[in-house]
C-alpha cells in the first residue's frame, strides 16, 4: 500500500504540465480554509482558475438555475476546509459540470483521492464497515458484496467481454461499466474495499441524482476503479 500511495501522489508530479497562473480569487482575501489551501497549491490554484473561465460558457443543460447550481459546487469545495483532496474532488467536479476537465485535473484528483483512500484503510485495520459516502471527499470502508455483469444478470468472472461489469457492496453503494472493468475483474466477492465520493452531479433534473462517481480500491487485490453508481447520469434515459 505505501508503494502505490507513493506511486499516486509522487507519479503525478513527472507528468503535471507547467502551471503558473491562477487561483481566480486575490489570495490576500482569502479567508476560508478551502480558499487558504487552493492558495497554498498551485495545481488547485491553477483548476481554481479554469472552473472560472468555464462557468462563463456554461448553460445548465435541464433548465436550471446557473447561479445556484454555481452556488452548489462553490458550497462543495468550502465544506472540504483544507483537505486537498477534497477540494480537487470538488473542483474537478465543477470543471465536469462546465463541460470538461483536463486530463491533468483527472490525474491529480486520482493522486489525491487515492492517498486519502489508502490512509483511511490504515486508520481502521480491521476493514470495520462504515456508511456509504455521502459528501465530496469523504472515504468509507466497506466489503465487495456482488460482482456481476452489468445488468447484473451473470457472474463477473464468466460473463462474456461485451457485457460489461458492475459491484455492489455491503454498505449499499455500486459501481457499474459499460466495459469489462480491470479493477472490478481482479476482485472477489467480500473482499475490503474503500470507496472515496468524488462526484456529485449538480445540473440535473429535480429529484434525478443518479451518476455520483466513486473512486475505490480493492484492499486485498490492489486493483482501483473511477465508476458511477448507475448506467446513466442524472438526466439519462
Amino acid at each position: 500500500m505505501l508503494a502505490l500511495a507513493v506511486l499516486l501522489t509522487g507519479g503525478f508530479l513527472a507528468v503535471s504540465p507547467a502551471l503558473a497562473n491562477g487561483p481566480s480569487f486575490d489570495c490576500a482575501k482569502a479567508s476560508l480554509p478551502a480558499e487558504k489551501a487552493i492558495c497554498a497549491d498551485p495545481q488547485l490554484s491553477a483548476i481554481d482558475l479554469l472552473v472560472a473561465k468555464a462557468y462563463k460558457g456554461f448553460e445548465p443543460a435541464f433548465g436550471g438555475d446557473k447561479h445556484k447550481i454555481a452556488r452548489g459546487l462553490i458550497a462543495d469545495r468550502n465544506a472540504c476546509n483544507s483537505d486537498t483532496a477534497c477540494i480537487v474532488s470538488a473542483l474537478n467536479n465543477a470543471l465536469q459540470t462546465y463541460g470538461t476537465a483536463p486530463s491533468w485535473v483527472e490525474d491529480y484528483n486520482i493522486a489525491l483521492i487515492g492517498k486519502k483512500a489508502l490512509d483511511a484503510a490504515a486508520r481502521n485495520p480491521g476493514n470495520r464497515d462504515d456508511p456509504l459516502p455521502s459528501a465530496i471527499g469523504q472515504c468509507a470502508s466497506t466489503h465487495i458484496k456482488t460482482l456481476t455483469a452489468r445488468l447484473g444478470d451473470d457472474p463477473l468472472e464468466t460473463a462474456t467481454p461485451d457485457a460489461g461489469s458492475a459491484a455492489t457492496f455491503t454498505n449499499g453503494g455500486g459501481a457499474v461499466s459499460y466495459d469489462r472493468e480491470p479493477g472490478l475483474v481482479a476482485s472477489k466477492v467480500g473482499e475490503p474495499v474503500v470507496m472515496c465520493l468524488i462526484s456529485i452531479p449538480r445540473d440535473c433534473p429535480k429529484d434525478d441524482d443518479r451518476g455520483r462517481v466513486y473512486y475505490s480500491i480493492d484492499l486485498v487485490a490492489k486493483g482501483s476503479w473511477t465508476l458511477p453508481d448507475s448506467q446513466h447520469m442524472c438526466g439519462g434515459a
